[in-house]
């Protein structure tokens, strides 16, 4: 288990590393060995990670991780192929300093886009940021083990494993969802996308974000579902076991 978190202004009000700092202090307990922090170079843009170490235990494993000095990512997960898919991208020629399964994320990304997403086989909430594109690219695996969560009022964004860790920031007014509290007591969880709070979203199963920073477009898309489509049109003989 590891804790994400994020701050986009797009205000023109810079990200202070004091701001991911307190946002990454209120994870310490889901990443206990590592944390680090990133702030892009306009200051737009701040991501921080805290790190449970599991496969890559070097410092080549820390995160924020940087990826042909142009994309950054925060990552909470565990991808299972990431093996297989590291040398399938060696033979196209891509090159690799750790041995995590965060880097290959990176990479997939930089190859396919938002379709890495159709080579990935894990559980998994990460964000990454293109320098050169200024987009935010965040995901969340197919049946949503790994939790993400987001606050968008159309001058900041904020992202994070825990709610605890938005509401850090003061651009968050904190105000009870009280529908959201209904369902809870009724159902004894809270439906997607809400949280809890008025304005905090719950990045959906199967779902991915792009937020654009030059045109403040923030899009949401569903990348998976079940499909029984195969199921529903076998014949009765096929469906038979061999004798």
């Amino acid at each position: 288990m590891c804790g994400i978190a994020g701050k986009i202004s797009l205000s023109g009000k810079e990200v202070s590393p004091k701001a991911i700092e307190s946002m990454n202090r209120a994870l310490i307990h889901r990443g206990p060995d590592d944390g680090g922090i990133y702030i892009s170079p306009d200051r737009s843009v701040g991501l921080g990670h805290r790190r449970l170490s599991i496969i890559d235990l070097s410092p080549l494993g820390h995160q924020p991780m940087r990826y042909l000095d142009r994309y950054e990512i925060v990552f909470n997960g565990e991808i299972y192929n990431f093996q297989e898919k590291r040398d399938l991208l060696e033979k196209e020629g891509y090159t690799f300093r750790s041995h995590s399964d965060t880097e290959v994320i990176l990479a997939l990304y930089d190859r396919y886009r938002e379709h890495c997403l159709d080579h990935l086989r894990g559980m998994f909430a990460f964000a990454i940021y293109d320098e050169q594109e200024k987009i935010l690219f965040a995901a969340r695996d197919r049946i949503g083990k790994k939790p993400f969560k987001y606050f968008f009022d159309g001058q900041t964004f904020l992202f994070a494993s825990e709610l605890k860790a938005i509401l850090t920031q003061p651009e968050y007014v904190r105000e009870p969802d009280f529908e959201a509290i209904h369902h809870f007591l009724t159902l004894q969880y809270v439906p997607a996308p809400m949280t809890g709070f008025v304005g905090i979203r719950k990045l959906e199963p199967a779902h991915f974000l792009m937020l654009n920073l030059q045109t403040r477009d923030l899009k949401k898309h569903r990348y998976w579902k079940l499909d029984y489509s195969q199921k529903l049109e076998l014949s009765e003989k096929s469906g038979r076991k061999k004798s």
